[in-house]
């Protein structure tokens, strides 16, 4: 075994260890060891925070104090990372219980129309949080997870979320994906696709925030392709649990070619993700450059 694969066993352990501690710990405890250690992490990783507080910033225009807002987002990241760890499929019974949803009709009716669905989701809050209704309504979810450079945690994190019950498809780029995401769609599956960043940076070009960006194509061209309704989704956090809320369906345009729909549906989406991140901006925890002058600042 090389240096690299000893330091990548290490991390797997470590993670693991960490794993095993916070599993042990009670919800409301691992909320308030999550917010704390993202404020911590605010001090030390001076990156995240700058590309936080640039976020914040756009959300919430001039007037506002982005740095106040930026260390919320952090402690909200912190949060989520750490029910990320504590969460186990057994515990997904009471999570539902604290969990408020609002528009569940929406998804319903796509269910028993047969033509499956798209959910559309921002970095907010714990995003995770939502498959399990969706689940708990006997509808399967399909996701898509980025593939992180240690493979063995990859595939840890998708082993703890097939215990919720969502089938995990990693993003490798290739054209399989997508088809696997068809093919779950035409099981009348839903298939949940986190929206606001566009990791290849050769996606859709949108105004989001006031400033032009790219978004991701795969939500828009998927309802297009297969005829699923796209459904704007947030998922909140709350003292205790969640807040989940299904937004309208994003229809597709009448006229226009492929890329055309594609371009429309997308900016349509950029604007409910607008909306979706303007009620809860702290819990908006994309701490990433995002647009391209974040990258020109590095």
């Amino acid at each position: 075994m090389n240096a690299a694969a000893v330091k990548e066993y290490l991390s797997y352990l470590g993670l693991r260890a960490g794993v095993g501690v916070v599993g042990m710990l009670p919800a409301p405890v691992v909320r308030r060891l999550g917010s704390v250690f993202g404020k911590v992490w605010s001090v030390f990783d001076s990156g995240r925070r700058a590309m936080a507080r640039r976020h914040a910033g756009r959300v919430l225009g001039n007037g506002a104090d982005p740095d106040e807002a930026s260390v919320e987002m952090m402690r909200s990241y912190g949060r989520y990372y750490a029910e990320a760890l504590w969460a186990r499929g057994r515990r997904v019974r009471g999570m539902l219980a604290e969990t408020e949803v609002h528009g569940l009709e929406k998804i319903l009716a796509a269910r028993d129309a047969g033509t499956g669905m798209i959910f559309a989701l921002p970095h907010m809050g714990n995003w995770e949080a939502a498959a399990p209704i969706a689940v708990s309504e006997g509808i399967p979810v399909v996701a898509v997870a980025e593939v992180l450079p240690n493979r063995r945690i990859t595939d840890w994190f998708t082993a703890v979320r097939e215990t919720f019950g969502i089938e995990v498809v990693l993003a490798t780029g290739r054209i399989e994906v997508m088809r696997r995401l068809e093919q779950a769609i035409a099981g009348n599956k839903a298939v949940a696709l986190l929206s606001d960043r566009d990791l290849r940076g050769r996606g859709v070009e949108v105004e989001f925030f006031g400033e032009r960006t790219t978004l991701p194509p795969g939500p828009a061209t998927l309802a297009v392709r297969t005829g699923a309704p796209l459904l704007p989704v947030g998922c909140y956090f709350k003292d205790r649990g969640y807040r989940v809320v299904v937004h309208d369906p994003i229809p597709v345009p009448e006229t226009g070619s492929r890329s055309e729909k594609v371009a429309a549906m997308t900016q349509e989406l950029a604007r409910e993700l607008e909306s979706i991140i303007g009620e809860a901006p702290s819990q908006w925890h994309l701490v990433q450059p995002n647009w391209p002058s974040d990258r020109e600042v590095g």
